[in-house]
């Protein structure tokens, strides 16, 4: 047994911290003590480790911490457990109050951007110079094994891509008025007609071809779909007419759950109004999904996941950057900073996403955007991670790329 004696102030936050890196991360037994002026770690074979505290300490009062100038410079100015506190609960988020267009905290106003650490899971990193440092002292301790696992996600925005006539209309006569290409009008008329009758798929209709792969390779795609909303954003479909798709995901053991609408990361009666649709839908328990727009509120939108049962959160990646948010690609539970709670919500960090950069900064190269995924991928698979990735089922009928070959490479 290993016993970890800490400061005394700042109880919860340290708690939660040595928890999950000791018990999630590690997989080590621990007693926890107050009373000392560092971090200290005794071993079974009693040879010490201690560790100087280079944040809680300067902040004695409850939540004093909490403000924007006492983001570090450095991650290097942090212990481990501050550091990896700091990436894990993303309160930077909550104290800085700078955001996009769409209510997003974006990855360029990140300390790890700005330190040029955002595609490395720093959190992993720092936990195993942690294991370093306690085997150099004890060589029998036995950690947890860790397996690199690659998790395929695709939120589920829009089910089909033709819609009605009215729309062909308006396509075709672009092709026409604006891009002057009388074969690629015709080539719609044509899609358009052969859709209609059922002999050819809707380009948007890619789950069969999805569940294909993943079944190929023996793993599970977990499809999010909307069920609601109230902005221009939401109600691409109606989720009601959706069962039959539903049911075949199901029979096929693949994972139904839920993409919340653009104004449901902040407003519980939404996400839970959405939650139940769906359930009432699908006809089973829904416990995992992801915000619209990864529209996310430290800690607001993980207290409303919790409060309305919910396992697994996948919304903290950016929208405008592919990386680590939290610092590592592992699920871990979460930490309401308000309310000073650790949650039995999970966390599954989102690594990379098809198309998460800006309109002007968008890569179309299959090269760049190969190595950018493998890059990640190979993070993760070196500490023995979760690789989380979001293919959007439409994305595969973008003609600007072959996101086809791109997924099948990946994936393999």
């Amino acid at each position: 047994m290993i016993n970890i004696t800490i400061p005394n102030n700042n109880i919860p936050e340290r708690t939660y911290i040595i928890d999950i890196i000791f018990k999630d991360f590690l997989g080590l037994n621990y007693s926890l003590e107050v009373g000392s002026i560092e971090y200290e770690i005794v071993l079974s074979n009693e040879k010490e480790l201690t560790i100087k505290d280079t944040f809680f300490n300067k902040y004695l009062k409850e939540l004093a911490y909490l403000k924007v100038e006492n983001i570090p410079k450095s991650i290097k100015e942090l212990d481990i457990f501050s550091a990896s506190f700091f990436m894990l609960t993303r309160w930077e988020e909550y104290v800085n109050k700078n955001r996009d267009s769409h209510n997003r905290f974006p990855a360029y106003e990140s300390l790890a951007y700005k330190e040029g650490f955002l595609d490395t899971p720093i959190v992993n990193e720092l936990i195993e110079d942690l294991k370093s440092k306690l085997l150099a002292l004890d060589s029998s301790l036995v950690f947890k094994k860790r397996v690199f696992e690659l998790v395929l996600t695709h939120d589920v925005d829009e089910v089909k891509f033709w819609k009605s006539k009215k729309q062909l209309f308006r396509i075709v006569l672009g092709d026409i008025l604006k891009r002057r290409d009388v074969a690629l009008a015709l080539g719609r008329v044509k899609e358009y007609y052969l859709v209609s009758i059922g002999k050819i798929k809707d380009p948007f209709d890619t789950f069969d071809w999805l569940m294909q792969k993943s079944e190929e390779i023996g793993v599970k795609s977990r499809f999010y779909f909307m069920s609601g909303g109230v902005t221009e954003h939401d109600n691409r479909y109606d989720i009601t007419t959706q069962k039959i798709l539903i049911e075949k995901i199901k029979s096929r053991g693949h994972i139904v759950g839920i993409h919340p609408s653009y104004n449901a990361y902040n407003n519980f009666e939404q996400f839970e109004k959405e939650k139940k649709l769906l359930e009432e839908v699908c006809e089973c328990k829904i416990d995992e999904g992801r915000e619209h727009y990864l529209r996310f509120e430290v800690p607001t939108t993980w207290q409303i996941w919790e409060d309305n049962g919910m396992k697994i959160d996948s919304s903290c990646g950016y929208a405008d950057k592919e990386g680590f948010r939290c610092g590592t690609g592992d699920e871990f539970s979460v930490f309401n900073i308000l309310s000073r709670e650790k949650l039995k919500l999970k966390e599954r960090p989102l690594i990379y996403m098809d198309d998460n950069r800006l309109a002007n900064e968008r890569v179309y190269d299959k090269d760049t955007l190969m190595e950018t995924i493998t890059r990640l991928k190979d993070k993760n698979r070196e500490y023995g991670s979760i690789n989380t990735l979001l293919f959007h089922q439409n994305i595969f009928a973008v003609d600007e790329i072959d996101y086809k070959g791109i997924y099948e490479t990946v994936i393999k």
